[in-house]
């Protein structure tokens, strides 16, 4: 991509390159330098490319990173500090916003250091105060968050997933691990103990364990309340989220708008409760029979959804993704089956796996056979599910969330799952 200015451009693609123009150099493309020289750019640093941009250094950037969470807490402290009153962008895997407007498509969790760069940029030119992003582990292992000031880095929690790129789970904490051994301003997950971080202007937070920002009393009965204590003292929050999780996540958000802003606790807890949810995030989606999307596809993530719905009988839809982590499939297999009434396996993003390779998979991990199905169509999958619902069981549809699209041997097909059973529903009436 380039980025247009005086007389030139700046770009991080060596292919791109011409006279007269910049090449900024990172990580990702510094074996390209040579041939972006030969072909007359300037090579300059993320710093220079910066000050060439004239991005603002003051704006504060808010980095969220765990296996877990990430995008609904960058969302609900998006949200609140808009609602606060303050200008603010966003990034992750829904897109990049600013002030409530989008400007980029879903990519990836976190782009490329150029892409961030041109995200910050637009955040300059609106005058922004703050700019939240989720950090994956992936970028940070590929260092594509280098260059970038941290003002509060937050870390959500660490469960099994990714296995296929760090080969092991003390590679995937040792990498969460090395965000946080600087000296900045973090804000950490205290119940879940997995990573290590510098002491050194650290917060923490916690529902089970005594912690900077805490939970004296809560129920997740159908939505948040709870009473927490805080430096300042006791006060009480509520969120239409549901779910122990989702708790956590208004905790961290509740705890990083206070770090950030020093605004009165009544204020952000307000800010608070008018955050109406994340799309595809514990979406109801249909209300006769009730239909919830969630983008659920780790055993922990299954576990968290389920367990905040487990007072339901459920009928669960759900795959794994293919070229990702195959240990994970079977323990996500059993993670149904111990919540689900009926369990419906079916096919995620299997790329270039076989579906039924995958399902048969996670069937392994599971006993009850009485109570799976498997039917590799996903809409065949999703119309069988509601079509078993009869008795006020709720129909869950895991692992995609809002994604728009079912990715199968390298082609991208347009695939939603709500629409998918806005669609079915229709077509019963």
């Amino acid at each position: 991509m380039k980025i247009g200015i005086k007389n030139s451009f700046i770009t991080d693609n060596s292919g791109e390159c011409e006279s007269g123009c910049y090449f900024v150099q990172t990580s990702a493309n510094s074996k390209f330098s040579a041939q972006a020289e030969q072909n007359g750019a300037q090579i300059i640093s993320i710093s220079k490319a910066k000050a060439l941009l004239g991005i603002d250094e003051s704006i504060k950037i808010v980095g969220i990173t765990g296996t877990n969470g990430k995008t609904t807490t960058a969302a609900l402290i998006y949200s609140m500090l808009l609602d606060l009153g303050y200008s603010v962008g966003l990034c992750g895997t829904r897109g990049a916003f600013i002030n409530d407007k989008k400007i980029d498509e879903k990519g990836l969790t976190t782009s490329s250091v150029f892409k961030t760069m041109s995200y910050l940029l637009e955040a300059t030119k609106q005058k922004c105060e703050f700019f939240v992003m989720e950090v994956s582990s992936h970028a940070i292992a590929q260092n594509r968050i280098e260059g970038l000031n941290f003002t509060l880095k937050i870390f959500t929690n660490l469960s099994q997933d990714h296995l296929d790129y760090h080969k092991t789970m003390s590679e995937y904490a040792a990498v969460k691990s090395s965000f946080f051994a600087d000296e900045s301003a973090k804000l950490i997950n205290k119940d879940d103990g997995h990573i290590e971080f510098n002491l050194k202007n650290a917060l923490t937070y916690g529902v089970k364990n005594p912690a900077t920002f805490s939970v004296l009393a809560y129920s997740v009965k159908g939505a948040i309340d709870a009473m927490i204590k805080t430096p300042n003292g006791e006060f009480e929050i509520s969120s239409e989220l549901i779910g122990e999780f989702n708790l956590y996540n208004a905790l961290a958000a509740f705890g990083a708008v206070k770090m950030l802003t020093n605004k009165n606790e009544k204020d952000i807890a307000k800010a608070m409760s008018n955050f109406a949810g994340v799309e595809g995030r514990v979406q109801v989606v249909a209300k006769n029979p009730l239909v919830i999307v969630d983008f659920a596809h780790t055993p922990d993530g299954i576990e968290k959804v389920l367990n905040a719905l487990k007072d339901n009988e459920l009928i669960v839809v759900f795959g794994a993704g293919g070229d990702r982590d195959p240990l994970k499939r079977p323990l996500m297999g059993a993670m149904v089956e111990h919540f689900a009434k009926f369990a419906i396996i079916t096919s995620d993003n299997p790329r270039s796996e076989d579906p039924e390779k995958i399902i048969a998979q996670i069937e392994e991990g599971m006993r009850q056979k009485e109570k799976i199905t498997k039917i590799a169509d996903r809409k065949e999958a999703i119309k069988k599910a509601i079509n078993l619902a009869q008795n006020g069981e709720v129909v869950v549809i895991l692992g995609k969330g809002d994604e728009t699209y079912q990715e199968i041997k390298g082609v991208k097909y347009p695939f939603s799952d709500k629409d998918v059973v806005l669609e079915i529903l229709k077509e019963q009436k």
